[in-house]
């Protein structure tokens, strides 16, 4: 057996479809076809099975994923290792991060990186943390940035910096002259929120403190989206302080009012996460290095900016 042939079946257990493990490792569907029939040949089992929806593993393939997974990352880790006798770390590094991460966070952190490496090719992907954690586990991403608390335990996990929420309301808005609130303030007032979340959480907790129900008029999937529908006056909305600083340090007029939850207040912890230091090739861990050095010592009220 080799390399490829492992690839192919491992690819396609983590994608479940013939279609997208192909599009996934740049190969026609019959070359990934034939390679899983190679390595079964070669191990006398038979590791998938077609079905309606999909690919399903087989006894004997489920027991054989976690050990081709892992004769995989040594094959990857060796040759990172040889790509480190070069001066410079060279090659691709696929990065997720959450929408507001990616788009606050990131792009000064991604500069100074590249300044010191730029023969290094990054790919970022925004998502939600569930899907992140997927693609770190599949190997589509090398690291990730998202709140925690992570879902999967094979994960590598590092703590970075800590970050209040503050409630975004309209202009407008009769809360927008508060310097601060406490979150039952807010219960009868229409919420954008992310389904399923922390934050929504907490704001579905204060209503029912109060004996009110949540009056909720439009959910989103990502915190920028949420701060859109709130300039548009829709309703307010639970947003990370380094959403409400963008907006505090944009020009002209102001297109929210970020005001500060005095009691009761929601946090974030960020998290730098990956698959473990053998998965790792050498221009990820330099990457790595760098996100450490920028992020690690952020403080939730920090006014500047995490490339400062």
């Amino acid at each position: 057996m080799d390399s490829d042939q492992l690839r192919a079946f491992v690819t396609l257990a983590r994608t479940g479809k013939f279609t997208a493990a192909a599009k996934r490792l740049g190969s026609s569907q019959p070359t990934l076809s034939r390679r899983v029939q190679q390595l079964e040949r070669e191990l006398g089992a038979r590791l998938v099975v077609r079905a309606p929806s999909g690919v399903v593993l087989t006894g004997a393939g489920t027991r054989f994923l976690p050990q081709a997974e892992h004769a995989l990352a040594s094959i990857d880790a060796g040759v990172a290792a040889l790509g480190e006798l070069a001066t410079d770390p060279t090659g691709v590094v696929a990065i997720g991060a959450q929408h507001t991460i990616g788009a606050y966070v990131l792009p000064s952190v991604l500069a100074s990186f590249h300044a010191r490496h730029p023969a290094v090719r990054l790919r970022l992907v925004d998502a939600l943390p569930h899907i992140l954690e997927d693609k770190l586990a599949s190997g589509e991403l090398d690291l990730a940035l998202f709140n925690l608390p992570a879902r999967r335990l094979d994960l590598t996990v590092q703590k970075l910096w800590q970050e209040d929420y503050v409630l975004a309301v309209p202009p407008n808005h009769r809360l927008a002259s508060r310097k601060s609130i406490v979150l039952t303030d807010a219960v009868n007032e229409p919420l954008v929120v992310i389904p399923n979340v922390p934050a929504t959480a907490a704001l579905e907790a204060a209503c029912e403190e109060r004996g009110v129900e949540a009056r909720i008029v439009v959910e989103v999937d990502n915190l920028e989206t949420a701060r859109r529908m709130v300039e548009r006056g829709l309703g307010v909305a639970l947003l990370p302080r380094i959403v409400a600083r963008s907006n505090a340090e944009a020009r002209g007029p102001a297109r929210f009012v970020a005001v500060e939850i005095a009691r009761g207040g929601i946090k974030r912890q960020v998290a730098l996460v990956h698959r473990g230091e053998a998965y790792l090739s050498a221009a990820a861990r330099a990457l790595r290095t760098v996100l450490v050095e920028k992020l690690a010592t952020r403080r939730q009220t920090a006014a500047k900016s995490p490339s400062s």
